[in-house]
């Protein structure tokens, strides 16, 4: 009898030409393991094949399952449809291009078993890593780490094992804006962190491009910390410091009876000034569009079609249209 049931959950958005070799390599992977598992792929609004060759995978192999979303609702949130449909004892979540290696799958069971929650990963950059990604990895980890106060490495990645007790939290949140890998630190628990060498590409190309991780990374910062609406309040004390002196500085030249001078350095301090409050009117309009996405209450993703026995998935806040293959 098998020990455990696991499902792997793996988005996909455009990658017709990772789906079987993906489904054969875990499938490989995997065979003679003292556990049993489900792989979820979730298109996540492909407009290539994708979603054909899942139907393909799924025909031959009743380990696969396939959920269609409606349109590209984003990683974050596909990955978030595939955890509401799993129903592993621990839910495994990975990309679709092969660069998370599945063997490293058999060791986050094993730390699974000894007790841990979380079994987190950390990618060691290979020569083939661009230096702009990985300054701009190092970067990003290092401000959210000293903003949110969640303490996370550079190469942290969506390739984690977590328990089914914690998944059932996770999929409880209501933040506008998903960041997974912050959210597995904001849970706590029992964690450990396995590191791995990441693969090559299989095949196609990264879909993250420079605007959808920028995008990620404002919205993971403003998610997860309020300093920003601080920072406002210093910025804006040290701006009223500055135009202080410098209404002090005209009365007194106007008292000696000195012609005030300086209209260029006057004007350069007043467009500095509303600089800075055009910037935390920025900040501000960021957090209020937060809270109403959050009022607004839309479901993150919405599903089109799905393949293989699921079990009952509650739909709150998140309404599942979809149709039986």
């Amino acid at each position: 009898m098998l020990s455990a049931f696991l499902s792997i959950v793996v988005p996909m958005f455009n990658e017709e030409g990772n789906v079987e070799r993906l489904a054969d390599t875990i499938q490989h992977t995997l065979s003679g393991e003292d556990f049993d598992y489900e792989l979820i792929l979730v298109d996540d609004g492909s407009t290539d094949n994708t979603w054909h060759l899942i139907q393909k995978v799924n025909a031959s192999n009743n380990r696969v399952k396939g959920l269609s979303l409606s349109r590209n609702f984003g990683h974050q949130n596909a990955l978030f449809a595939g955890l509401h449909y799993a129903k592993g004892e621990a839910v495994i979540t990975m990309d679709g291009d092969l660069q998370h290696p599945p063997a490293v799958v058999r060791e986050m069971y094993t730390a699974w078993k000894s007790g841990y929650k979380i079994v987190e990963t950390r990618r060691i950059d290979g020569t083939d890593i661009s230096w702009f990604k990985k300054f701009t990895s190092r970067a990003f980890y290092w401000v959210f780490s000293r903003l949110s106060g969640f303490p996370m490495s550079p190469g942290t990645s969506d390739f984690r094992l977590m328990d089914a007790t914690v998944v059932d939290i996770f999929k409880e949140m209501r933040d506008s804006r998903l960041f997974v890998r912050g959210f597995s630190h904001w849970i706590g628990f029992p964690r450990l962190t396995l590191e791995y060498h990441c693969g090559s590409r299989y095949a196609g190309k990264s879909k993250y491009s420079l605007r959808k991780m920028l995008s990620l990374s404002i919205a993971s910062l403003f998610s997860f910390s309020t300093i920003p609406l601080k920072l406002g309040i210093w910025l804006g004390l040290c701006t009223s410091m500055i135009a202080m002196g410098e209404l002090v500085y005209t009365f007194w030249a106007y008292a000696h009876g000195r012609t005030v001078s300086g209209w260029a350095s006057t004007l350069a301090v007043l467009s500095f000034m509303f600089g800075i409050l055009f910037i935390l009117i920025g900040i501000l309009g960021t957090y209020l569009a937060n809270i109403l996405d959050i009022l607004k209450s839309r479901p993150r993703f919405l599903v089109n079609n799905k393949l293989g026995e699921f079990g009952p998935v509650e739909s709150v806040n998140h309404h599942l249209f979809f149709k039986t293959s």
